[in-house]
């Protein structure tokens, strides 16, 4: 099975769009979670970090500006990429969405292809956002973290495990990457290992830096073992 593309949230009311629009983005290659209000949407992402969250903005008692207000209030969602599906489409609602820190505004209809393009987008964004998705890379600063890493699993054995504030989804590719971080490995040999490229591995550190809401490999490592979130097998 091909691994997927991303994982998405889509909020929308409206039944029928719901659907259409997961089945699309599902055959487009991503995996797809939704939520029929604000409320339910907010109860999704405390389960699980997606790698874009879709919303409508006309809903009941919640409407997707309040929604994405609750979202940017939240540390853990502030670099969460956001686009609106609305039928609103007159400039000056997209200038709110714009001001209220929204990514991307699409209105209704809408060409499905062109979703799937912005929805790529942001996530190749998102990874080139991260603190190695630069092309060349800080040396003396990665090895400084892979000291500071190799300090930390000494100390694993003594460490005190929290409970996370909440459950985190990771793919069975993301916890492979991310056990083999927390050996104070590179992307380079992580991607030799796992027989893939070093470009994927930097997508799977950039959302396990978004999952975790760290920015470094040793941020990751702490937050990761401090959780117990590295498996045995790492």
């Amino acid at each position: 099975m091909s691994e997927t593309r991303g994982r998405i949230l889509l909020v929308d009311d409206e039944a029928g769009l719901r659907e259409a629009v997961q089945a699309y983005l599902e055959d487009s290659g991503f995996a797809v979670e939704v939520a029929s209000n604000a409320h339910e949407g907010w109860d999704q992402l405390q389960v699980a970090m997606p790698d874009v969250l879709i919303s409508d903005i006309m809903m009941p008692q919640v409407d997707g500006y309040q929604f994405l207000q609750q979202v940017r209030d939240d540390a853990r969602f502030k670099s969460l990429p956001v686009v609106f599906l609305t039928a609103r489409g007159m400039t000056s609602d997209r200038i709110q969405g714009y001001s209220a820190g929204v990514d991307a505004y699409l209105p209704k209809p809408f060409d499905p292809e062109e979703l799937v393009a912005i929805v790529s987008n942001l996530i190749d964004r998102q990874v080139a956002r991260t603190p190695e998705g630069g092309d060349v890379p800080d040396i003396a600063a990665m090895a400084r973290q892979i000291e500071e890493i190799k300090a930390l699993l000494t100390q694993r054995g003594t460490m005190v495990k929290t409970h996370s504030p909440i459950r985190i989804d990771f793919t069975p590719r993301e916890q492979d990457v991310l056990n083999k971080v927390a050996e104070g490995l590179m992307n380079k040999e992580i991607a030799s290992r796992l027989d893939t490229s070093v470009r994927n591995v930097e997508k799977y550190v950039s959302r396990l830096f978004s999952k975790t809401g760290t920015n470094s490999r040793t941020e990751l490592v702490r937050y990761a073992l401090e959780h117990g979130l590295v498996t045995d097998d790492a």
